[in-house]
């Protein structure tokens, strides 16, 4: 299984939360050994989907607090989220956030997490379908809570007391129901067909606070390799690529990124070999990405642009860039400019 930044940080949060109650992390340990889950790497915090339910309700249990999943939820930063947290950070706005939840979603949401758009707008849905429905509440609370929490980090509170935004739970309003006014800016609904978050267009234009358009192309293109991933079987090519990716304005020579992928230099040329591809190739394609990247979803300059890619002056990089597109940066700027305006 792919161990997730997320579920290490969901095991910290809620460690943390039960000392708050007196309740020790051997304490925890050894209950759910009695309930049959004994494989917990407390370390990586590893555990299968229908475990972490078993997690969440000891937990809530031992604490004797209902509202444990609820405050887990709103303990959980958006940096936990890795990549994909750090892109949403760098959105111009709540509608590029939403974009980028649409494409890149599944790479860590599914299959609890459904996105949808509606009436104009945009429905994220909960959808925990393992377990008993108590711990289908507990993991609901914790996603939609943690939801409100990172949409408060990312766009303030503003938007999630805009007209219009609803959170709604597919299930009655249970007796600690005073814990969800306190832990939601929006109004709440119980006995739901389904348990979601409804977001309305007229509040998409509301800027991220921690908008930064470089770093946001750098961050897109980690999570489209993360996408490709999902389906490639050209594992070397696509780690070297997502290790260039990251190392974007300071690109890593073939030597680092072998050390990085621990092979030597000479088994990473012969993997590349078997795969088709060659370091530079990769290189230039990686390169060529995000100067389009650049051109299209910035106001960099040219110059900025190729120091950002690790030329040694502007000329370079425009017969660099012509060589790959047959036109110039400027005029491929041009044309992208055009071709939005239609």
């Amino acid at each position: 299984m792919k161990v997730r930044s997320v579920q290490r940080e969901f095991f910290v949060q809620l460690l943390l939360e039960l000392e708050k109650t007196g309740v020790s992390s051997g304490e925890l340990l050894d209950e759910l050994r009695l309930r049959g889950v004994s494989a917990l790497d407390t370390s990586r915090a590893l555990l299968e989907g229908a475990e972490s339910m078993v997690l969440l309700e000891t937990a809530a249990e031992l604490a004797d607090d209902p509202c444990l999943a609820l405050r887990v939820g709103k303990r959980l930063g958006i940096a936990s989220f890795g990549t994909f947290g750090f892109a949403l950070m760098s959105c111009a706005n709540l509608r590029e956030s939403i974009r980028l939840l649409l494409r890149y979603g599944q790479l860590l949401f599914e299959p609890i997490w459904k996105a949808y758009e509606h009436d104009g707008g945009l429905l994220l849905r909960a959808n925990p379908t393992l377990g008993t429905p108590l711990r289908r509440q507990l993991v609901t609370e914790l996603s939609l809570s943690n939801v409100a929490a990172v949409g408060r980090s990312l766009y303030g509170r503003q938007v999630a007391r805009a007209e219009g935004i609803e959170v709604q739970f597919g299930y009655p309003r249970p007796a600690h129901s005073a814990c969800y006014k306190r832990c939601f800016d929006t109004p709440v609904k119980f006995n739901c067909e389904h348990s979601q978050m409804f977001v309305p267009a007229h509040v998409f234009d509301t800027p991220v606070k921690t908008a930064n358009r470089t770093e946001h192309v750098v961050f897109q293109q980690q999570c489209e390799e993360m996408l490709r991933e999902l389906a490639t079987v050209e594992k070397t090519t696509a780690a070297v690529r997502q290790l260039l990716i990251q190392s974007a304005g300071d690109f890593l020579d073939i030597a680092q990124v072998a050390d990085k992928l621990h092979i030597s230099e000479r088994t990473l040329r012969r993997r590349l070999d078997a795969e088709s591809a060659s370091f530079r190739a990769i290189v230039e394609e990686v390169k060529d990405l995000l100067a389009r990247e650049y051109l299209t979803a910035t106001e960099l300059t040219v110059a900025e642009i190729a120091q950002l890619l690790d030329y040694s002056d502007a000329a370079n990089f425009r017969r660099a860039f012509t060589g790959w597109n047959g036109i110039t940066p400027s005029e491929y700027r041009q044309r992208a400019a055009e071709n939005l305006s239609c």
